[in-house]
């Protein structure tokens, strides 16, 4: 299935009574929608992975808020809340890295316990609030794109950009964070190539943003991970644009694994790294990246490509989904609201907090 520029890529939509989901674990041979009708099968096409990336997981869990309340059969408005509650504490299990899933949540959770009337009233309201997040998310996005272009490279006049894992349209609403830059970019006639690390172990960035690029025709090289600090001595790398799943509030990122290897690679070839992330994932309760919970997922990713074995029996498996590169690595983040060194982050964006 082709989708041009002028039929962009919606991971998450709300359809008349359900919410329709791209299957990401099916592309980029298969393009199929799943069908969600209640809050536990969306708490599931978050944990295995259906939909994710950040932003993404942040306005599936905002739906998944809303599934949750049509499921409700309290009378009482205590019991109610106090059932939704549970429903949100369920969705917030799946994915302990991603802190948008824990915005998402809350603010659902805040909307509900502020809104008078009937409980059906406070159900119209959580429906109306999960839109407006999926909308603003694509808004976001194309400012996150529009900022990121101001701060690329002068020279030469056409980049070529690295990226690690997908932050595009499919990790968020639509559009992306670090893709939105490239997308920005290539409609601006500043892209020249997109190189993408396969993203391993499973393989997003081979899986997903190439599937991405070759949608829109945007010219992309597929690269080992191993592969990016030889790209960058050979001189094919003008700068990195990477997302971010949680960043703490001196600018340390968490993301997918295998990213902190990219900075350090930068760092020493000399390159503007830059992390793409909406201000809904920066944590600032949080003072450093130590405090970063890093999820473990099942082995099977690492001695499996497919449903092959790739190792012999016997071997052990560390498998984090996440590694933080520290502030220092970081060139600037871009948000909606400009970008900035981390250092400034707290003073320049703790006030949008909420908002």
């Amino acid at each position: 299935m082709t989708v041009s520029v002028a039929n962009p890529v919606y991971p998450v939509v709300w359809r008349d009574d359900h919410v329709e989901l791209i299957d990401q674990t099916r592309l980029p041979q298969q393009f199929s929608v799943v069908e969600i009708r209640r809050s536990d099968d969306m708490a599931t096409a978050i944990q295995t992975m259906i939909v994710r990336g950040a932003p993404a997981i942040g306005v599936a869990a905002a739906f998944g808020i809303y599934l949750g309340s049509r499921e409700i059969t309290a009378d009482n408005r205590d019991e109610f809340l106090a059932a939704l509650t549970e429903i949100g504490d369920k969705l917030k299990a799946t994915r302990p890295t991603a802190v948008n899933l824990f915005w998402a949540v809350a603010r659902m959770l805040n909307v509900a316990r502020q809104t008078l009337g009937s409980i059906s009233q406070i159900q119209d309201q959580l429906l109306q609030t999960a839109q407006d997040i999926a909308a603003d998310d694509v808004r976001t996005c194309k400012a996150i794109g529009d900022h990121g272009l101001k701060v690329l490279p002068a020279a030469p006049e056409k980049l070529c950009i690295l990226t690690h894992c997908n932050a595009g349209a499919l990790a968020t609403a639509g559009y992306g964070t670090a893709l939105g830059v490239v997308r920005s970019a290539w409609t601006a006639g500043r892209l020249a190539r997109v190189y993408a690390d396969e993203t391993r172990p499973r393989l997003q960035g081979a899986k997903l943003t190439t599937w991405e690029c070759v949608q829109e025709e945007i010219p992309v090289t597929l690269i080992a991970d191993g592969m990016a600090a030889h790209c960058m001595q050979q001189d094919l790398i003008d700068v990195v644009v990477v997302g971010a799943d949680r960043i703490a509030a001196n600018g340390d990122a968490a993301n997918k694994i295998g990213t902190y290897s990219v900075a350090l690679c930068a760092k020493a070839h000399n390159l503007p790294f830059y992390v793409a992330a909406p201000l809904s994932t920066i944590d600032f309760d949080l003072a450093d990246g130590k405090g970063i919970p890093i999820e473990e997922r099942h082995p099977s990713e690492i001695y499996q490509i497919g449903s092959t074995d790739i190792c012999p029996p016997g071997v052990e498996f560390y498998n984090p989904a996440f590694d933080v590169t520290p502030a220092e690595l970081i060139t600037g983040i871009i948000t909606e609201h400009g970008v900035f060194p981390p250092s400034e982050l707290r003073e320049k964006l703790s006030h949008h907090r909420g908002s």
